[in-house]
């Protein structure tokens, strides 16, 4: 199993390692941060000496849809349910029909009559099918779906969830 959050660790280290050598990719990958935005590749370069690990732990939490290292953390270990980030969101999915609702109660009085999985988006929930959740690269047929209730926002086993975002995760890995 994938801890999610040990997993954005590593991918923070193997990124600070390659801003370290100067890579031209990885320091590029650094103006995601609105410190580094307008900030030429060149220019990131003089400032390798400054970029430490919380860069690069920022910087891997933005690219997967959180506003930050701690928002992250917060979300990926079920500490916070007001905002989720958009990780359910980056893989290709606003090909699918959903049913959005901004109250969670809606969400999941629709998803309790009409099935389906309830997903979050920042402040938001929609209501999904199997083909979206196969789109974001989850199986609809994982017994952690069952066992969070089919409901991202309040699982009825956190634990599952983690699992859940740690096969995410791996997805935008191998993405």
């Amino acid at each position: 199993m994938i801890d999610p959050v040990r997993e954005l660790k590593a991918r923070a280290e193997l990124l600070h390692h390659r801003v370290t050598a100067k890579d031209e990719a990885a320091l590029a990958r650094l103006r995601i941060l609105p410190e580094f935005r307008t900030t030429k590749v060149e220019a990131l370069e003089a400032l390798v000496p400054r970029i430490q690990r919380k860069h690069c732990l920022a910087m891997v939490s933005r690219e997967v849809g959180f506003d930050g290292w701690l928002h992250a953390v917060s979300v990926l270990t079920g500490r916070t349910n007001e905002d989720f980030g958009t990780l359910l969101c980056l893989l290709g999915s606003p090909a699918h029909w959903n049913i959005w609702s901004a109250s969670y109660e809606e969400a999941r009085d629709i998803r309790k009559e009409h099935g389906g999985y309830l997903l979050a988006y920042k402040r938001q929930f929609f209501i999904t099918d199997r083909h979206y959740i196969e789109t974001i690269g989850l199986d609809p047929e994982d017994p952690d779906w069952e066992r969070i209730g089919r409901d991202w926002a309040r699982p009825t086993e956190p634990a599952a969830r983690g699992r859940l975002y740690g096969k995410l995760l791996a997805r935008t890995r191998a993405a």
